[in-house]
């Protein structure tokens, strides 16, 4: 079987120390290992990549992607909105941004036209139902969408990379690799 989808997840700026700085040093210093882990990716053969498009972690793996495209129109990128408002409450710049990605993207998916409670969930349970690879970049908070979509992904027995943005150390979890080793 073809392992050739990844999708994103990872916290919002405001989870990390440097929080909107991305000139901060430790902010580029993960997005270097973010970069790395997509490339490495890319090279064993991923090709599609979904991305949910929150600040941070989303839109930063987002532009790397299309990043790659430009050498290897091979690589796709699939955002998967949770609704059509999801950016209206942004800063300007993070909406230039946010709005750059969807006009290079190759499919854009809204999970629901509206925003309800649910929306941001449903969006984050259909990027794992879809994907071979969850690659995230999570440090253990508890109750964060990002932690729920790792857990849910455990549930559905994924793939999973996390880097730790703090130690930025990779960890890999092979659900399948694992029970195949017993």
């Amino acid at each position: 079987m073809s392992k050739n989808i990844c999708a994103f997840t990872g916290h919002r700026p405001s989870r990390f120390p440097w929080g909107y700085d991305e000139s901060n040093q430790e902010c580029v210093a993960l997005k270097e290992i973010l970069t790395g882990e997509i490339m490495r990716l890319t090279d064993i053969g991923v090709t599609n990549f979904l991305s949910g498009m929150a600040e941070g972690v989303d839109t930063w793996a987002s532009v790397i992607v299309l990043a790659l495209r430009e050498k290897n129109p091979a690589i796709k990128l699939h955002c998967i909105l949770p609704c059509k408002t999801q950016a209206d409450n942004w800063s300007s710049t993070s909406q230039v941004l946010y709005r750059s990605i969807l006009e290079q993207a190759d499919s854009i998916i809204y999970v629901s036209r509206d925003y309800h409670k649910k929306c941001m969930m449903e969006r984050n349970k259909f990027m794992v139902n879809h994907a071979d690879i969850i690659l995230a970049v999570c440090r253990k908070i508890p109750r964060s969408g990002t932690e729920a979509t790792i857990n849910y992904a455990r549930k559905m027995s994924r793939e999973i990379i996390i880097i730790d943005p703090s130690a930025r150390k990779l960890t890999h979890e092979n659900p399948v690799a694992d029970f195949t080793a017993i």
